[in-house]
């Protein structure tokens, strides 16, 4: 089995953001170690004849180009409100002033 210390169990904890109590540090030890020895494992396969691969599907990307299809007319858009000034739909402010409190 992977010799992980605590303090390696600790180290990936605060890199993920994690306060782990001590008996969680004991719990993912081991259970991290188990990881880390079956990474050893893949690490022993010989791919020295494997083609890289960037997917595995055969499928090519499939775009299409961005076009307006159809659109609203300004009449539309503001057909349902009132709260509207020279083309715009009228909120109230979501900040105060960069002086207020």
């Amino acid at each position: 089995m992977a010799s992980l210390t605590d303090n390696d169990i600790k180290h990936v904890a605060k890199l993920s953001r994690l306060d782990l109590s001590l008996s969680e540090v004991k719990k993912f030890k081991k259970q991290l170690s188990s990881v880390v020895d079956f990474i050893k494992q893949l690490s022993e396969v010989d791919t020295s004849k494997v083609e890289p691969t960037s997917q595995t599907t055969g499928l090519n990307n499939i775009w299409r180009n961005d076009e307006v299809s159809s659109g609203l007319s300004e009449e539309e858009v503001f057909f349902s409100t009132d709260n509207q000034y020279a083309g715009y739909f009228k909120v109230k402010a979501l900040l105060s002033e960069r002086g207020e409190k």
